[in-house]
């Protein structure tokens, strides 16, 4: 049973996410602050995080970065809750410090399909580096494998937020132009990752070349 920590300064906002992640059996911890979500963490490894964005007098991008920062929470995933869509400044900021971000209110199937996708994507990962250990991959081969798990996906989170953000409505102090190229250039990136992430999934499935990393 997955446990998931919900934090949000606002004890009814608490209580409904409480209430639908208990519907689907996720066991859940309650904080009101984000004071009390890092005194929590001190205790408590959850296996997911949700993490209001307006808290004060500590906001929910302060405490993700303390969550980040700090070496013994840093691998929890972090969904973040926001009433707005991001902007492309905090997605460009905070894109990779965070698994994704839920919309308030949201409804119960994309609550549970979010956590789903996140914890799934983690435990692929950990299953993949852990089959790479016991056939003898160097730690070099998994520590590439794992950066790049991670960077591909803030570049999928990363375009998708700024896609949300802009659409059709483009910033004064942005062209359409800029936009495009962003968005061109992070589409070829996560084009390259994806394209290395496979070659290197490729040899996980071949142990005996997996000398063959470069």
């Amino acid at each position: 049973m997955y446990t998931i920590l919900v934090v949000d300064d606002s004890p009814m906002i608490v209580d409904v996410f409480v209430t639908m992640l208990t519907r689907k059996d996720y066991k859940t911890v309650r904080a009101y602050s984000g004071k009390e979500c890092m005194q929590i963490l001190q205790k408590t490894k959850p296996d997911l995080i949700l993490l209001d964005i307006m808290m004060e007098p500590m906001d929910g991008w302060e405490t993700l970065e303390k969550i980040k920062n700090n070496p013994e929470t840093a691998d929890i995933p972090v969904v973040m809750l926001t009433a707005k869509p991001l902007t492309g400044e905090e997605a460009a900021e905070y894109g990779a410090y965070m698994e994704d971000y839920i919309l308030k209110p949201t409804t119960h199937e994309h609550l549970y399909d979010t956590i789903e996708h996140v914890l799934e994507r983690r435990d692929a990962i950990r299953n993949d580096t852990e089959r790479a250990r016991k056939a003898g991959f160097d730690e070099k081969f998994i520590e590439e494998y794992e950066t790049l798990c991670r960077s591909a996906d803030v570049d999928k989170r990363l375009l998708k937020i700024i896609e949300a953000s802009y659409g059709n409505q483009i910033p004064k102090l942005y062209s359409k132009e800029k936009i495009s190229s962003t968005i061109s250039d992070i589409n070829e990136s996560i084009r390259q990752q994806e394209e290395r992430l496979q070659h290197l999934r490729d040899q996980l499935t071949k142990p005996k070349e997996k000398t063959e990393t470069a």
